[in-house]
């Protein structure tokens, strides 16, 4: 009966691993659908201010207003666009390289790609004694 115990205890435990990828995977998916309509709703902010701004050159206004409440838009998704990244970045246990966004692992130290320092160096704490 210990054999038949132990297979139970193994397969449970073999089903909570999976639950656990399957989970992860599903938040994974969920970030990258949310980072792909960013980018979505990013290039169609570009796209009408390429137009709002060819438009009132062309009828001869101003378009100054316009187009800086159109670039205030932009950046404010492209912000969003970073965080969804970085916790993209963050659920699939990598980093991000600051230098070339390059993707590596969470426990390089340098990139792979660009050799840009992806972890600062901590100071070692210095105990000065007096004498």
């Amino acid at each position: 009966m210990s054999v038949l115990d132990d297979m139970i205890v193994n397969a449970k435990s073999a089903a909570d691993a999976v639950g656990k990828t399957a989970t992860k995977l599903v938040d994974i998916s969920k970030l990258r659908i949310s980072a792909a309509d960013l980018n979505a709703e990013i290039n169609q902010k570009f796209q009408s201010l390429g137009h709002l701004v060819y438009d009132t050159r062309k009828a001869g206004g101003d378009s100054e207003q316009a187009a800086a409440e159109a670039v205030a838009a932009i950046d404010e998704l492209r912000e969003q666009l970073a965080a969804v990244n970085a916790q993209l970045s963050s659920a699939r246990q990598k980093t991000v390289c600051t230098s070339c966004g390059h993707e590596n692992n969470a426990d390089d130290i340098f990139c792979s790609k660009c050799g840009h320092r992806l972890t600062e160096e901590k100071p070692e704490p210095q105990d000065k004694t007096e004498e």
